[in-house]
């Protein structure tokens, strides 16, 4: 009876211990910082270099969910921590103003820093990102976390500004009396003015200089207004301003690129073209000269001289035809995620021909083959957008196209190696890695390769389906299912530990309770011989 309460004490114990590790995680912790703390931090994560280190959560060592979880602490992955947010969106229904909401994708997240902008840690080779929405991540909802608080009313310091926020947003292009002291809020939400009181949180006779954006998600794809005292810009940087730039360098004559949001080499040769002409410091980085920029009197882009010249040529000369010379693609061309056609086809097969693609020719545009665009870019310096667009066609088709460096030849044939930025992505990926490996790895007949080649077609497509149809239930459903099948097995396992100690025990017992019957048996014999 004894030993049945003892094993009964213990294997409730360690019931209650391995609940505790098993579904501890399900329960964040409480907040730990601010929104506009979150923001700061992953800026500064980007400024300084922070490298991405798969499971790290760090500061300077950090992967998607561990550059939130670096900060906040709560929930350590991803799912997680949409699972058990405050509130969430569709980020295609647009995301409020607010600072250092967190973005969530199947298998990534990032954090959102106000004006249009993400932070990400991403990959090996790119490290922690900053760029505007709608870039390289195709973001799908976003989402309040538990272990961060959020102003609801009131004044919320941000990277040096301050913002004012109403029912849960920080509030833009308008006014505001508060305390008597008259405030603007620019197209990013910044004041014209430090508060005197950032505890206050009420506003008087407010009067609106402009459409009141609070509630709404306009920050995301509206022109930031220049201020007294502008921000810098310069090449690498993204987002709204920097398209502004582009429009009006474009106006001017000096621009003749995508109005994209990026400021890549593009952007700043025709920035500096911009000074030379205005008489500025010719640096390429657009700061206080972007008041000059954008006034009436910036100087427009010298005219191209069209007059022919006049040369003493021999009659002959002047009639006789030219010869037909080729010339780089010059229409507009854009190939992107999603698309499939021919001209697909031929981009895979120069891809592969440059060590980029590992695969075959599909013809259809998924994943894969924006990563190994994005690769193909950034050895041609080029702007790694995975996007195939003008630019990088007439690249990839040019005599000087730079091949993968990472690669290795095999009998006189290029044999790629492609190297991709590892991305957090959902277990659906498995058939479709699977296959891959397969396609590169062994010899098929022409069927079996056929049938390989539409899989791989088929899983890359499917991929792409369920990014958009994944939802935070299903997510949630695969998280509780796993929880519930480790617990299990660290059920079996300790009872089994359990079952094994109290058999060794009972097996030496009964060795021992027969080592004293023998001697208690011995020592019977040894009395009668003596006592006859």
């Amino acid at each position: 009876m004894q030993r049945i309460k003892k094993i009964t004490a213990i294997i409730l114990s360690v019931l209650t211990l391995s609940s505790v590790c098993v579904f501890g995680s399900s329960f964040s912790a409480g907040a730990k910082g601010t929104g506009a703390g979150l923001a700061e931090w992953a800026l500064n994560a980007y400024n300084s270099g922070w490298s991405y280190v798969y499971g790290g959560s760090t500061p300077g060592a950090v992967d998607c969910s561990g550059l939130i979880y670096s900060y906040a602490g709560g929930e350590r992955c991803g799912n997680p921590q949409l699972e058990t947010a405050t509130e969430t969106g569709s980020v295609s229904a647009g995301i409020p103003n607010v600072h250092g909401l967190g973005l969530w994708r199947p298998g990534h997240v990032g954090v959102y820093v106000g004006n249009g902008m993400e932070v990400d840690a991403r990959g090996d080779e790119y490290g922690v990102c900053y760029e505007a929405i709608g870039g390289y991540n195709n973001w799908t909802y976003w989402f309040k976390l538990a272990a961060v608080s959020y102003v609801t009313n009131g004044w919320e310091s941000f990277n040096g500004n301050y913002y004012y926020y109403e029912n849960g947003e920080y509030i833009v292009n308008t006014s505001r009396t508060i305390d008597g002291t008259t405030y603007y809020f620019d197209s990013q939400g910044r004041s014209s003015k430090t508060p005197s009181n950032t505890s206050s949180s009420s506003s008087s006779g407010s009067s609106s200089s402009g459409s009141s954006s609070s509630g709404s998600s306009s920050s995301s794809g509206s022109s930031s207004s220049s201020s007294n005292t502008p921000s810098v810009y310069k090449n690498g940087s993204s987002g709204a301003e920097v398209k502004k730039i582009q429009q009006r360098l474009a106006d001017l004559g000096y621009y003749d690129g995508a109005v994209d949001g990026y400021f890549g080499d593009a952007t700043e040769e025709a920035y500096k073209a911009f000074q030379k002409a205005a008489g500025l410091t010719v640096d390429g980085i657009a700061g206080d000269s972007r008041n000059t920029l954008y006034s009436e009197n910036a100087p427009e882009a010298p005219k191209a001289d069209t007059t022919p010249k006049t040369e003493d040529k021999p009659e002959e000369e002047t009639t006789a035809p030219t010869e037909a010379t080729t010339e780089p693609v010059t229409e507009a061309v854009q190939y992107q995620n999603g698309d499939e056609n021919d001209e697909v086809t031929a981009i895979q097969q120069q891809l592969i021909k440059l060590g980029y693609f590992a695969m075959d020719a599909t013809g259809y545009y998924g994943e894969y083959t924006v990563q190994a665009v994005a690769n193909f870019q950034n050895q041609n310096s080029l702007d790694s957008t995975g996007i195939v667009d003008e630019k990088t066609y007439n690249a990839l088709f040019s005599d000087n196209a730079v091949a993968n460096p990472k690669t290795e030849v095999v009998s006189g044939e290029v044999s790629p190696a492609v190297s991709a930025a590892p991305i957090e992505m959902p277990s659906s990926t498995g058939a479709s890695q699977f296959i891959l490996s397969n396609e590169k790895n062994q010899n098929y007949s022409d069927t079996a390769s056929s049938v390989a080649v539409q899989s791989v077609k088929s899983a890359d497509k499917a991929l792409a389906k369920s990014n958009a149809a994944s939802t935070p239930t299903l997510v949630a459903a695969v998280q509780r299912s796993a929880n519930v099948g480790l617990w299990f097995v660290l059920v079996a396992v300790i009872l089994g530990a359990i079952a094994f100690v109290f058999f060794l025990r009972d097996r030496k017992l009964s060795r021992y309770s027969r080592y004293v019957a023998r001697k208690k048996k011995r020592a019977t014999k040894a009395e009668l011989d003596a006592r006859w």
